[in-house]
């Protein structure tokens, strides 16, 4: 399956370059715009003087294939990794559902009480 992502992720690279080198060729409106980068002749020596209105066609074309292809590869990642995607989400849920909220914090123990001279006192007398 990841192969198969990947050969399609390459394909779409491909047509987004072309889609970019269509849009810098194609006529320019109004003597302005991209099409003036390759200088004012420039798909008129590639293409032909009427060559705008095929290269807004394979424009068009490459724009479909770019949102097609863009569709399918999201299906196709959301159907390789939505159970992992699912196992993570509910493995999140659980783990804020089983954290308690903040208790308040636990008291020290009292220190036992120091041994007192007199307390000493009464013992030795004791065991005397």
């Amino acid at each position: 399956m990841s192969l198969f992502i990947g050969l399609l992720t390459a394909l779409l690279v491909i047509d987004c370059l072309l889609l970019i080198l269509l849009v810098l060729v194609q006529l320019p409106k109004k003597e302005a715009g991209a099409g003036l980068a390759f200088g004012s002749g420039a798909a008129d020596a590639l293409f032909g003087a009427g060559a705008g209105n095929p290269l807004t066609k394979i424009t068009k074309f490459a724009a479909i294939t770019f949102f097609a292809l863009l569709i399918v590869i999201s299906l196709l990642q959301k159907s390789a990794h939505g159970d992992k995607l699912k196992k993570f989400t509910s493995g999140v849920e659980a783990e804020t559902k089983a954290v308690p909220t903040q208790a308040a914090p636990a008291t020290a123990p009292a220190p036992a009480p120091a041994v007192t001279p007199a307390a000493t006192a009464v013992t030795n007398a004791v065991t005397k």
